[in-house]
C-alpha cells in the first residue's frame, strides 16, 4: 500500500462504518466520462459538504490494489450498467493537498509534491526506471508505454495551495510566483496531449473553481461543477430533503428543526439541499445547534466587506434582514487575493457556503439559521458597531413586542433606525423595512420572516410566522411614514391581512409602527387579534 498510489479502500471503509447516505450515483456520472473528452472533472463546493468523502469513495471504487465489492454491493451504483466495467480496474493516484498545509510557505513546494509522487509511484512500478531529468508526466508516460496502464488521478482540495497561500505572510510577489508555479504544474499534467493518453480520468475537489487568467481558464479542458453551476452533479452536493427526513425518522430527531438550521441551499435544479456535515453532527449530538466555525478564507475577505465595495454593506445588511440581492458571478477570477468588487465578495461568500445562489434569478441570500447566526457573529465582531448594537438589542425588541409594550418597541426601533442612518439611506421606506427586519433579528430562531407577504387585499410589510411547535403568536408589522401608528393598524384590519396568516396560526399580534421624517420620532401601537 502506497502513500499516494495503491492506497486501497481503508479510508472509505471507515466512511461505511459510520452513518452513510448513499451518494454512489456520483460514480456512474464519472464512469460515463472515462476515456472521453469530458474525462477531466473538477467538483468544487463549500467546506463540510462531503468533498473528501466523495474522493475517498471514488478511490476505493477504482483502485485495483484492493477488492471493494463489499463496500458497494448495497449501494445504488451496484445496479448501474457501468459498475462491473470499472470496479477496481485502475492504478489510482490520490493526492490530498490539504495534507501539505504546514509546508505551503516553503519555496519549491510544487517540486516537492512532484518528487514525493514520483518516489511513491516508483515503488509501485519498480521495473520502470525514472527518466533522467524527467518530470512526473514523463515517468507516467514511460509506465504507460511499457505496461499499457492508464491511471485515475484524484486530487482532493486542489485549491488548498491557493487558499492557504492567501493567508501566508509572504510578499505578494512570492504568493504570485507560488500560485503560477502550481497552476502551470497542473497545466503540464492535465492540459497536454499526454494527459489524455495517461489518464482514464481525473477528478479534483476544492472550494474555489479553477483559477482564471484574464478571461480564460487556466485548465479549460476540465468540466467544472460548482455551487454556482453544479449541473448534473447537483444531487450529490448535499443532503436532500427526503434523505434528511429518513435520518430524522431513524434517529428520532425533529425534521422541522433540522430544516430550520441546515436547509436552504439551492444548488442548480435542487431547490432544497442541507449541509450534510451539520446534519450528521446534530444527529450525533441529539440536538440542533451551530456547528459552523469561522474559516480563514472568510477572515481573508472581511476587510473587503469593510471597504464597502459598491455599497456592499447595504447588501450584507439586506440579506441579513432576510432579503435577496442580485449578483454577477461571472467576473470573479477565483482568487482570494484578486477580489475587486462587490460582486466578487458575494461570489466568494457563495463558494464558501455563507450565501445560497438562485441561478434563475441570479440572486444570493442567507440559506438557513445556522449560517445567519455565523454571519451575524461576524458582523458583531466587525467595526459595524451600530448594526452590532441593533443585533444585540433584538431579543429585547421581540420580548417587548410579545408583551405588547409599544413604548419600548418604539424606542428600540428608533434607536436602530437612528444608528444605522450612516449606513443606509435614512428616509427610504424600504430601508426602514430593512432596519425593522434587522431589529427583529433574534426572532429568526422561532419565526419565519415574510417581507411584503401577499395577504388579504394587499401586502403586509413584514409578517413573522411562528415555526412548527413554537407556541407564540404570529406578528404582522405595518410601517407608516408621517402617519399615526393607528393608521397602520387600521390598514391591517381593512385589508384583511390577518386572513391569510390565520390559516396557519392562532392569535396574531398587530404591530403598527410610524415614523415622522421631520422629528425622526417613532411611535408604535400593538393590538391582539384573536382567531
Amino acid at each position: 500500500m502506497g502513500i499516494y498510489i495503491d492506497k486501497g479502500n481503508a479510508a472509505f471503509q471507515r466512511v461505511r462504518n459510520s452513518e452513510y447516505i448513499d451518494k454512489s450515483g456520483l460514480i456512474a456520472v464519472v464512469n460515463n466520462t472515462l476515456f472521453t473528452e469530458q474525462s477531466f472533472t473538477c467538483v468544487t463546493r463549500c467546506r463540510r459538504f462531503g468533498k473528501s468523502i466523495a474522493a475517498k469513495m471514488l478511490a476505493a471504487y477504482y483502485d485495483r490494489s484492493c477488492d471493494s465489492r463489499h463496500l458497494f454491493a448495497d449501494l445504488a451504483i451496484a445496479s448501474d450498467p457501468t459498475f462491473e466495467q470499472h470496479l477496481n480496474k485502475y492504478p489510482v493516484i490520490y493526492l490530498d493537498l490539504s495534507s501539505f498545509a504546514g509546508e505551503m510557505s516553503r519555496k519549491g513546494i510544487v517540486e516537492e509534491i512532484e518528487k514525493r509522487l514520483v518516489k511513491d509511484i516508483r515503488t509501485a512500478f519498480p521495473k520502470t526506471p525514472v527518466p533522467r531529468g524527467g518530470s512526473l508526466m514523463d515517468y507516467l508516460l514511460r509506465i504507460h508505454g511499457e505496461t499499457g496502464d492508464v491511471f485515475i488521478f484524484i486530487i482532493d482540495e486542489w485549491d488548498a495551495i491557493l487558499r492557504e497561500n492567501a493567508e501566508m505572510s509572504n510578499s505578494r510577489q512570492q504568493r504570485s510566483n507560488l500560485k503560477d508555479d502550481y497552476i502551470n504544474w497542473l497545466r503540464r499534467m492535465f492540459k497536454s496531449v499526454s494527459g489524455t493518453e495517461v489518464f482514464a480520468g481525473v477528478y479534483m475537489t476544492g472550494i474555489l473553481p479553477i483559477k482564471k487568467y484574464n478571461t480564460q481558464s487556466a485548465l479549460n479542458n476540465f468540466q467544472e461543477y460548482s455551487m454556482i453551476t453544479p449541473r448534473k452533479m447537483a444531487p450529490y452536493f448535499g443532503f436532500t430533503k427526503e434523505e434528511v427526513k429518513g435520518l430524522a425518522a431513524k434517529h428520532g430527531m425533529d425534521f422541522d428543526e433540522l430544516e430550520k438550521w441546515y436547509d436552504g441551499y439551492q444548488i442548480g435544479v435542487q431547490p432544497s439541499m442541507f449541509n450534510p456535515n451539520s446534519v450528521m453532527q446534530a444527529i450525533d449530538n441529539g440536538r440542533c445547534e451551530s456547528f459552523w466555525a469561522s474559516t480563514g478564507a472568510f477572515d481573508s475577505i472581511s476587510d473587503y466587506i469593510e471597504r464597502n465595495f459598491d455599497g456592499l454593506k447595504d447588501d450584507i445588511l439586506y440579506v441579513l434582514a432576510g432579503g435577496r440581492v442580485k449578483v454577477n458571478t461571472t467576473k470573479f477570477r477565483n482568487d482570494l487575493w484578486d477580489v475587486r468588487s462587490r460582486d466578487d465578495v458575494l461570489t466568494v461568500l457563495i463558494h464558501l457556503g455563507y450565501l445560497s445562489f438562485d441561478w434563475q434569478e441570479r440572486e444570493c441570500y442567507l440559506p438557513n439559521y445556522e449560517v445567519s447566526e455565523e454571519l451575524a457573529n461576524a458582523v458583531e465582531e466587525s467595526s459595524w458597531t451600530v448594526v452590532a448594537q441593533a443585533l444585540r438589542q433584538s431579543e429585547r425588541l421581540l420580548m417587548a413586542t410579545l408583551r405588547s409594550d409599544a413604548e419600548t418597541v418604539a424606542r428600540l426601533v428608533e434607536a436602530a433606525h437612528d444608528s444605522e442612518a450612516s449606513i443606509l439611506k435614512y428616509n427610504d421606506e424600504n430601508t426602514l423595512s430593512c432596519v425593522i427586519s434587522i431589529a427583529y433579528y433574534y426572532a429568526h430562531g422561532d419565526y419565519i420572516f415574510h417581507r411584503e407577504l401577499p395577504t388579504g387585499r394587499g401586502y403586509a410589510d413584514l409578517v413573522l410566522m411562528p415555526r412548527k411547535n413554537v407556541d407564540k403568536p404570529a406578528i404582522v408589522i405595518e410601517l407608516k411614514n408621517n402617519e399615526k401608528p393607528s393608521c397602520a393598524i387600521a390598514q391591517i384590519k381593512e385589508r384583511h391581512y390577518t386572513d391569510k396568516v390565520a390559516e396557519y396560526t392562532g392569535d396574531i399580534l398587530l404591530v403598527g409602527i410610524s415614523y415622522d421624517e421631520q422629528t425622526k420620532e417613532h411611535k408604535c401601537q400593538i393590538e391582539t387579534w384573536h382567531k
